[in-house]
């Protein structure tokens, strides 16, 4: 699949643009690859933008981005036309992508934290509830971060490096890569605390 399209955006009139969203929908539960074609062409750019805001990466977000069309062609005989629209059903399908994705990113971040403090966090992995993961701010966090801190857990995220290998990779000391972790992960721990009042705050 093609995930460089970036078509231009005609206006079309409420009631055709209706009538051919339910073409499309009923193109796509009749597995019509062309009706398939014409979706991804469509809707491809918001999911790629709701990916790229809410994860603050762009290689993450064309694979959401691709496992969002992906999903929505091998469920496609869940979807149900009366239940919803179906640029509604296909971003909740992103919704969903985007949340694995922070999910595993913050599970990442767990270990990393566990192995940097040789403790076990409880606490940090149970208070990231999927409300918070929704709205979220960590792919943010991470984009605001310094750039030797961003940068070495990026290399923990994203290609499951320890601090050994970064250091052997980055020829940054040890210990250097180590302050680097354990200062991004506290910057991130505050941007999650800090969601997550606002979340609770009357």
């Amino acid at each position: 699949m093609n995930t460089t399209m970036r078509p231009s955006t005609a206006l079309v009139p409420p009631v055709a643009e209706t009538r051919h969203e339910e073409d499309l929908a009923r193109g796509l539960v009749a597995a019509d690859e062309e009706a398939f074609a014409a979706i991804y062409r469509h809707w491809e750019p918001l999911v790629h933008t709701m990916a790229t805001r809410s994860l603050g990466d762009a290689h993450e977000a064309e694979d959401v981005t691709q496992q969002v069309f992906i999903g929505a062609w091998g469920g496609r005989h869940g979807f149900r036309p009366e239940r919803g629209a179906l640029g509604a059903w296909l971003v909740g399908i992103a919704r969903r992508k985007i949340i694995d994705a922070l999910a595993a990113r913050t599970r990442r971040l767990a270990l990393v934290a566990s192995a940097a403090h040789g403790t076990t966090p409880t606490r940090f992995v149970q208070e990231m509830p999927g409300e918070v993961l929704d709205r979220v701010l960590l792919g943010e966090a991470l984009s605001r971060l310094p750039h030797a801190q961003r940068e070495v857990l990026c290399m923990v995220f994203y290609e499951d490096l320890t601090q050994v290998q970064i250091a052997q990779r980055t020829g940054v000391p040890l210990g250097t890569v180590k302050s680097h972790a354990r200062r991004g992960l506290h910057r991130l721990r505050l941007a999650i605390d800090l969601g997550d009042a606002h979340g609770t705050g009357s």
